[in-house]
């Protein structure tokens, strides 16, 4: 039995806001800095999203994996 639409996309959701609170913990860990902590994690949500969704469209092109 799979996950329903809404369960799969609460957890993309949670998950994304999870990986990009890590992100900015890492960067202020790092620099002590709580704007540029901020600014890179607002970017990191834009730039994995964009590239998750080239990254998504290019496996639509690969036949392999796919059933005939």
């Amino acid at each position: 039995m799979g996950d329903k639409n809404t369960r799969s996309i609460v957890k993309a959701i949670t998950w994304r806001v999870f990986a990009t609170l890590i992100t900015m913990l890492l960067v202020f860990f790092i620099t002590k800095e709580v704007a540029l902590s901020f600014g890179i994690g607002i970017l990191d949500v834009f730039y994995k999203l964009l590239f998750y969704y080239f990254h998504e469209r290019t496996w639509n092109h690969i036949k392999w994996g796919k059933d005939s």
